[in-house]
């Protein structure tokens, strides 16, 4: 169904959202290309989060709260909410909230929830973190978790775009995480990073499926192919890819996991049209 296109409005302040959502600032903007932008946001002391999970974000429109799940991108101990969001120009929520600006109110979910955290998994050695488009947004989180490194040996983040512009977090995967002063220690021993691109010529191209398929992805970061009993699995991204990367998982004997009962590898369903 094609959707009508919504001219965007100016974010009007104060907002007046039900008890389901803090009311949060806009503190920092960047729009990465024509059809992907971050935002960060003021976070309410009271929000409480684990690494990986998602909230409600949006907007107040019409009277009525327009919101969508978005991964949480900052840790879980940051002072501001980190959100990754692609640009869709007649879609109801993103052609609004791609105009926000520094100052304006945003509207935040107070529950946090989502299937990508380190407790849906089995202890395991090595821990693949494979994203695809915005659904590295969890994965940076976890990328700066402290805890993720202490429960594995290797932490391998997989990032799938169309074209290297796309990839809008590699310098702070390359250079900036590794390199950071309170972090930094613990992750650069650890931490793989490897963008692939898709539709031009890069270092990686190709589909994350065809590179794990080819044995690719496991020659260029040094390491043997999937295991269960020593490798586990998040999943996060287009839907298409989602399904076609855990029929790869099962058909090598894994077994999907949530935190009620861990499994070899989890992945995130939430996620709608924006």
């Amino acid at each position: 169904m094609t959707e009508t296109v919504v001219t965007p409005e100016p974010v009007k302040a104060p907002l007046k959202a039900s008890g389901a959502f803090f009311v949060e600032k806009v503190t920092y903007v960047e729009h990465w290309t024509d059809e992907l932008f971050t935002l960060r946001t003021t976070r309410d002391p009271a929000l409480r989060f684990a690494s990986g999970q998602f909230v409600m974000l949006g907007l107040m429109a019409e009277g009525k709260p327009l919101v969508r799940a978005y991964s949480i991108v900052s840790a879980y101990y940051a002072d501001e909410l980190e959100f990754y969001s692609i640009k869709v120009q007649d879609g109801p929520l993103t052609s609004r909230l791609q105009h926000v600006k520094v100052g304006d109110e945003v509207l935040v979910g107070r529950k946090p929830t989502g299937t990508l955290v380190l407790d849906g998994l089995r202890p395991g050695k090595n821990l693949y973190l494979l994203g695809t488009g915005t659904g590295l947004a969890p994965f940076l989180s976890l990328a700066r978790d402290p805890e993720t490194y202490e429960r594995y040996e290797k932490v391998i983040v997989t990032h799938t775009v169309r074209h290297a512009a796309d990839l809008s977090y590699r310098r702070y995967l390359e250079h900036d995480l590794p390199n950071d002063p309170d972090l930094g220690e613990i992750v650069a021993p650890k931490l793989i990073y490897y963008p692939s691109v898709t539709r031009e010529p890069f270092v990686h191209q190709g589909r994350i499926t065809d590179l794990i398929q080819s044995g690719q992805l496991f020659r260029d970061i040094g390491l043997p192919s999937f295991d269960k009993t020593r490798d586990r699995v998040m999943l996060c991204g287009g839907p298409s890819v989602l399904a076609d990367l855990k029929k790869l998982l099962l058909e090598r004997g894994y077994e999907e996991g949530s935190v009620a009962s861990p499994g070899d590898f989890v992945l995130e369903r939430a996620f709608v049209e924006t």
